[in-house]
This record gives structure tokens, C-alpha cells and sequence, in this order.
């Protein structure tokens, strides 16, 4: 199994419009973030999660000109207003594709891009992205693309977010905290992402320290921040966090081994 970031920013990007800070302006690589997105690449199928704004250059990015799925946590702006990419995808690909998320998030993704659901044929000339909506249930695994994922409803804010466990991987992202009835399906992780937005505390994010105290509750042997902020330099960070904790970054290709 493999996990590339693809993106692995907040829903501002780094760098900022217009900021000169730090962060914004630094010559390291690893602080230009694009909004968060991930592939999942297990025996040759590719399983992506979220299409952000950024998704086709971060697909070209990382030199991916398939995918067997997709995965959404939610249907906000900075998760979704990718989706259109998709099209490239479909039509390659000559068959639609699958796109799975609760019944709420698969509401909103149809209603705000209704031409991609409305069952029409594109009109001549033009093109969309042919896709087929999948209902997950919180808690209840699927096989999806020959490989078994388990959705987990976390909270953010008025709403609930679907974080994956795919085998001895857990991708969790947007969440404010992590309920105990999640943290029972985390045991023996091989390598956790968590969301961890700032170093304060944010009323719908994980902050850098309550995703610190929460990957030391779920134990996993690698844990990775992701949709992270200009609020902290990349090699800074990684500096101050304990051992078998590490920011992620655009591009970080991780190998997944069993657990």
C-alpha cells in the first residue's frame, strides 16, 4: 500500500494571497501547500480522497492519469471545488466513475454541481465528468475498488466528516476531535494522517497540540499532519514534534507496510 499527499493545505493554500509571511515567502518547498487531498494506492488501484481546487495540477503533479474511486470526507469548498478535474479522468478512462460520501455530503456535492449530476449528456463540443454516486454509512465497511474501507464519522463543527481506514491506514481530516467510538476502530494503525490547523485552539479543527495528544491516544506508529496553515514553517514544526510524528507535505510519497 502507498499514500501520496497531494495536497496538504488549508483551505486558504499556502502561501496566502497577498501574505508576506514567513511562511508565504519561504524558499522551502515543503511550505507551499495546496488544499488537503490524498491517493490511496493498494495493488495497482488508486482510490482518491476529495477533489480540491488544486486537483488537476496535483495530479499531473504527482503523474497520476487514473483513479478507480473517489472518497470525499465532506462538501466544503476547499474538498470539492476540484471536481470538474474528474472529467479527465472519466473520459480516459471510457466508463464513469465511482464517487462514495454520506448521504448528506452526496446531497450537496449534486445540488451545487447539478450539471455533472442531471443525467444529460453533455452537449456537443463539450464535456463533463461522468461519475456514479455511492452511499457510505458511517461505521460499516464496503469494499470499494477491490479494497475493504471503513468510513468514520468525525465532528467539525455543525456537521459530520467521513474519515477512512483503508486496511493499516487511517486518513482523518476536518475533524475537531476524535469520539471514543472511533478511537475503537484505530487500534494496530500502521500510519495515521490527522488534520492539525493551527497551534491554537480552532472551534472546528484539530489544533497542532490536541492532534498531538490524539495520535498519542491512537498509537499508530507514523502519524502525519496534514491541512496545515502558514501559521507554522515547515521545518520548524517538524522540529518540535515527539518522535513517530511528522507535518506532511505536497508530494510525500509514504509506503505502507502491514501491521
Amino acid at each position: 500500500m502507498r499514500l501520496v499527499f497531494l495536497g496538504t493545505g488549508t483551505s486558504y493554500g499556502v502561501p496566502q494571497i497577498g501574505c508576506r509571511c514567513p511562511t508565504c515567502t519561504s524558499n522551502d518547498s515543503r511550505d507551499r501547500r495546496t488544499r488537503s487531498a490524498a491517493l490511496i494506492e493498494v495493488s495497482g488501484r488508486r482510490l482518491l480522497i476529495d477533489t480540491p481546487p488544486e486537483l488537476r495540477l496535483q495530479l499531473v503533479a504527482a503523474g497520476v492519469d487514473s483513479v478507480d474511486a473517489v472518497l470525499f470526507t465532506h462538501a466544503h469548498a476547499d474538498h470539492v471545488h476540484g471536481i470538474d478535474d474528474l472529467r479527465a479522468i472519466s473520459v480516459r478512462q471510457h466508463r464513469p466513475l465511482a464517487v462514495y460520501g454520506s448521504t448528506d455530503t452526496l446531497a450537496e456535492i449534486t445540488r451545487r454541481f447539478g450539471y455533472i449530476f442531471d443525467q444529460a449528456p453533455a452537449s456537443p463540443g463539450t464535456s463533463k465528468p461522468e461519475l456514479t454516486g455511492h452511499v457510505l454509512e458511517p461505521d460499516r465497511e464496503r469494499e470499494i475498488a477491490g479494497t475493504t474501507v471503513l468510513p468514520l464519522a468525525l465532528p467539525h463543527g455543525d456537521r459530520v466528516v467521513f474519515g477512512y481506514r483503508v486496511g493499516p491506514l487511517a486518513y482523518l481530516t476536518d475533524a475537531k476531535a476524535i469520539p471514543d467510538s472511533v478511537l475503537a476502530r484505530l487500534a494496530g494503525l500502521e500510519v495515521l494522517v490527522l488534520n492539525a490547523l493551527l497551534p491554537r485552539p480552532h472551534p472546528l479543527h484539530l489544533s497542532i497540540p490536541e492532534a498531538i495528544a490524539a495520535a498519542a491516544r491512537i498509537g499508530a506508529r507514523r502519524t502525519f499532519l496534514t491541512h496545515l496553515t502558514h501559521d507554522a514553517l515547515h521545518a520548524d514544526l517538524a522540529a518540535r514534534l515527539p518522535t513517530g510524528v511528522a507535518p506532511a507535505y505536497d508530494g510525500l510519497v509514504i509506503d505502507v507496510g502491514p501491521v
